[in-house]
């Protein structure tokens, strides 16, 4: 395929809580996802345009990777994304503007998984077995492909150049976070 330069960086959000009697959309980040989420952002070129599912996890990682950057790039928050199958996510990357180069999609599992699995041609190595036995919270992949505009992204057009899990520092309990939240006693790092 030929056509300028173009990369797709798929970031799971940070790892949530789980609170009694709060829907699935409307989880908060727990302790790890709050200080995992800026590293996160500090791991990343701040990018073109970021897509972003609606749940509340999501918005919240986008909230607090982007605090990282000189400054914050332009967000669409997308329902779609939120539950999303693979083809769902594609289409919705698809609508992107041809100017942008560099496109962060910030959503859930197992979708993520399996829009980077159908994206990518062959890979050397185990990278990609690495994202198929476990994409976790706060994981980001980073695809290359170049394409005249994002509707030319198909299976198969893809290099996955890298996989990282971008980790921040433990907060002993009861102190603060780097989001602001005191960790609580009693959940689990």
């Amino acid at each position: 395929m030929s056509g300028p330069a173009r990369r797709l960086v798929v970031l799971r959000h940070a790892k949530s809580a789980w609170p009694d009697g709060v829907p699935d959309h409307d989880r908060p980040l727990g302790t790890r996802g709050l200080r995992d989420a800026p590293a996160a952002g500090r791991a990343l070129d701040p990018p073109d345009l970021a897509l972003c599912s609606t749940a509340v996890r999501a918005r919240r990682t986008w909230e607090l990777a982007a605090a990282e950057w000189a400054a914050s790039p332009p967000v669409r928050f997308d329902r779609r994304i939120y539950e999303a199958p693979p083809a769902r996510l594609l289409e919705v990357v698809r609508e992107t503007p041809p100017k942008v180069r560099t496109l962060l999609l910030i959503g859930h599992s197992p979708g993520l998984e399996g829009l980077i699995e159908g994206l990518v041609g062959e890979v050397p190595g185990d990278i990609l077995e690495r994202v198929r036995a476990k994409f976790p919270t706060s994981a980001v992949a980073v695809l290359d492909w170049n394409g005249a505009d994002w509707t030319a992204l198909a299976p198969g057009t893809a290099r996955l150049t890298s996989v990282t899990v971008p980790r921040g520092e433990r907060t002993p309990r009861g102190e603060r976070t780097p989001g602001g939240a005191e960790a609580p006693r009693g959940e689990q790092p």
